[in-house]
């Protein structure tokens, strides 16, 4: 259980979290992540600070009349980094959170969520080296944040980590412990419940 609680009615802090620990998660099980997509967007980010500060301080020490014809041109440069740094996140990432390789094996998470919805979804590509033209696979899964949160804020990592180990088959090759716990709580969950259906009516009858 993690140390820092959050707010189970803040559905920002619930996914940031979740997002936070899932690279923490496959790195510990040796995928390499591959950080070019958050280089690039923090490379974006910096320029155009440095852009802004500089000009700032020149403007500040030598005044308007001298600096504003390079002003000029900051300023568009900044713009142009900002809308590519958006155009990047958006386009580019598209909500990834995690993208690496192991065992030849690449494979990607982007994690989103709908509003007012508690709920975790990621979608997973992966492909091996040996797949002619990187055939990628993909799968939606999704969990609720209740799965891996407890009532009062704390993230639980066993839960989520059995969750992604068994639904995800490179990840479960990987945690094969994670895996069988996972699909053990899974078919416990449907065994504790028997759904009976009658004519018109539908009730739900728990196993003892």
């Amino acid at each position: 259980m993690t140390a820092n609680q959050i707010s189970v009615y803040s559905l920002n802090d619930l996914k940031n979290t979740t997002d936070d620990a899932l690279p923490n998660y496959l790195t510990s099980l040796k995928f390499k992540q591959n950080h070019f997509l958050t280089d690039v967007r923090l490379t974006l980010g910096y320029v155009a600070v440095a852009i802004a500060g500089i000009t700032f301080y020149f403007d500040h020490k030598l005044g308007w009349d001298a600096t504003k014809e390079y002003t000029f041109h900051a300023v568009i440069a900044y713009f142009i980094l900002n809308g590519a740094l958006t155009v990047w996140i958006w386009a580019i990432e598209k909500g990834k959170v995690f993208s690496g390789e192991k065992n030849g094996t690449l494979i990607s998470f982007a994690s989103h969520t709908t509003k007012h919805t508690p709920v975790y979804s990621l979608t997973v590509r992966y492909c091996t080296h040996d797949v002619p033209s990187f055939d990628w696979e993909e799968r939606n899964i999704s969990a609720p944040f209740t799965r891996w949160f407890t009532s009062d804020g704390f993230f639980v990592a066993q839960p989520f980590q059995q969750w992604l180990a068994s639904e995800i088959e490179v990840v479960g090759i990987a945690d094969q412990k994670n895996a069988d716990l996972g699909k053990s709580s899974a078919e416990e969950k449907v065994e504790d419940t028997v759904v009976v259906a009658t004519p018109g009516t539908r009730s739900r009858k728990t196993k003892k």
